[in-house]
């Protein structure tokens, strides 16, 4: 794999995180920008005097790495994603929805948003790959300072049971809860090809993306305690591993190493990625084709909806139900089962967040389910009931076909 970020230093510093470029990221300000504010800067390309789409460019250098609801950056791929939608239909006003010019995108109206729903309609693309679109055109909104110019979906005569989208997990998507042997299936993959097999074991002990367990460095990646810069009290081992590279938004984080299981599962990825810099991914491929080469190894093992019930991201679920069921001592909402006392299951949420990489507690939710549909009289404990036989007020009972049974 090309890229190589610098290993985290030996000494108490926190590890230096990969330098940035112009070439890593596009959406950097201009030189000759520098003193000016986004509304000085356009005011220098009035509509009319700029063609359309280099204004477009220009709000991508401005805005395009920023989250359009919270303070925070975004992705590299929702920037791409953004940018190439972004081009495409501004293009696509003129070539498709029968306008006879481009227009300033600050010149963007209601009628421009309007005539292109309706050319995706008729295109019969999904109602939720709309309403992607329409986050996206939100997003220039506000660039261009028109936060209320796109409408709820359902202005557009979208269906809101097709576009609507569940921050929570509405079932069980665990290995276990498919009824799958996780050891022995990691096993499998591991004869049959060592590289994914020892980012599986990463994903089984450490809840991390596939990005992020392709592209770790196992032995570079082991830090002490102290060079992780956390507070004395949120000490958990002596050991942490640094998750930097592949992480959603590049926003690194520390998972400790407090198990048997992720000292094994490390012990293993040090085997096999071999030299002390080197990522856990087969060097004979880039990035892609690894990425690529995992995805067809969970489909080789049947790892889909389809076949198993299960992909192989429902390996990460199964570390943070284990982490709400360790903390909790009860089921998540998702099997049905009690509400623990709000400063338990607040402490539990945060150590999903925290080890997932987010940052907000609420994300715990799209492991765990929806904590709301806990009932204090649920009587479903860590040996009681299995999904599905909870309570009349438990998510299980109510809609037991939530969650699939083994």
């Amino acid at each position: 794999m090309n890229a190589h970020a610098p290993s985290p230093t030996r000494n108490r510093r926190r590890p230096a995180r990969p330098k940035n470029t112009s070439r890593r990221h596009p959406g950097r300000r201009h030189r000759d920008w520098s003193g000016l504010s986004a509304a000085d800067v356009l005011a220098r390309h009035p509509p009319g005097s700029t063609p359309p789409e280099e204004v477009l460019e220009i709000l991508l250098k401005l805005f395009n790495e920023q989250h359009t609801a919270m303070l925070k950056s975004v992705s590299h791929k929702t920037r791409h994603d953004r940018a190439v939608f972004l081009r495409r239909f501004l293009r696509d006003l003129q070539a498709k929805a029968g306008f006879p010019t481009m227009p300033d995108p600050r010149n963007i109206g209601g009628r421009h948003i309007q005539a292109m729903v309706s050319l995706w309609r008729q295109d019969r693309l999904a109602a939720a790959t709309i309403q992607t679109y329409l986050s996206f055109l939100r997003g220039l909104a506000q660039w261009i300072g028109k936060p209320g110019l796109v409408r709820k979906p359902d202005a557009y005569g979208l269906d809101v049971t097709e576009y609507q989208r569940h921050e929570v997990a509405q079932r069980d998507r665990t290995w276990s809860g498919a009824g799958i042997d996780i050891e022995a299936l990691i096993a499998q993959v591991c004869a049959y090809d060592r590289h994914v097999g020892a980012a599986l074991r990463l994903i089984r002990a450490f809840g991390l993306r596939r990005k992020e367990a392709v592209m770790m460095r196992p032995h570079a990646c082991v830090v002490p305690f102290s060079a992780t810069r956390l507070p004395p009290e949120r000490q958990k081992a002596e050991s942490y591993l640094w998750v930097c590279q592949g992480s959603k938004g590049g926003r690194p984080r520390f998972v400790a190493i407090a198990t048997a299981q992720q000292r094994q599962a490390l012990a293993y990825a040090k085997s096999v990625a071999g030299a002390a810099d080197a990522h856990l991914s087969n060097p004979s491929r880039d990035l892609k084709q690894n990425l690529n080469h995992f995805s067809y190894v969970m489909r080789r093992f049947g790892l889909s909806l389809k076949e198993r019930g299960a992909t192989g991201h429902g390996l990460r679920h199964e570390v943070f139900v284990e982490v709400w069921v360790n903390g909790t001592g009860t089921q998540p909402p998702v099997r049905g089962g009690t509400l623990p006392p709000k400063d338990v299951r607040e402490a539990a949420q945060q150590d999903i967040a925290e080890m997932a990489g987010h940052a907000r507690n609420r994300a715990a939710g799209a492991y765990i389910g929806s904590v709301r549909a806990l009932r204090p009289t649920a009587r479903a404990t860590v040996d009681g009931p299995s999904r599905g036989q909870g309570t009349a007020g438990d998510e299980g009972a109510a809609n037991p076909s939530a969650v699939r049974q083994p």
